[in-house]
């Protein structure tokens, strides 16, 4: 499958191949930010887990620049900020057994700009492949979705 960005990541825990991953997906959740997923996809994750005909993927649409800092990450850069949050999300993708996690390495403006097509196709293409069967998104991220459309 190919992204609009070459920046972007198709993760597959179980080293399958993403032509094969993708559409073995029921459940997917699509979030603007890292870590979001597992918030507001604690119930899907938790109902695929280990369940051989029931795979989550998860979608992230941001690069996780912009994330807030402190503690920890006070001094990192974006770019640090982005590669924490790549593992993060890979690390989640383990732990959970995921069919894939995909992160689309998008900076939050073009997310939010709605002149922007290639997240949505993005998206789109993503669905197209993996035709789940229930899809969890944020209310942000809908209405953006919307404004695409």
């Amino acid at each position: 499958m190919k992204l609009h960005l070459d920046t972007a990541e198709i993760f597959v825990p179980d080293g399958l191949p993403v032509e094969q991953a993708l559409p073995r997906t029921t459940h997917m959740a699509i979030s603007a930010h890292q870590d979001d997923i597992e918030i507001m996809a604690a119930e899907p994750i938790l109902a695929c887990f280990q369940q051989p005909e029931r795979w989550f993927t998860g979608v992230v649409a941001t690069d996780g620049r912009g994330a807030p800092r402190n503690g920890l990450y006070e001094h990192y850069s974006d770019e640090e900020m982005r590669t924490v949050r790549f593992k993060e999300q890979r690390k989640a993708a383990i732990v959970g057994e995921y069919a894939a996690q995909v992160m689309l390495d998008y900076p939050s403006k073009i997310v939010k700009d709605g002149s922007q097509p290639q997240p949505v196709e993005d998206l789109a293409a993503l669905l197209q492949a993996a035709q789940p069967e229930f899809v969890f998104t944020t209310t942000w991220l809908t209405s953006t979705i919307r404004m695409w459309l």
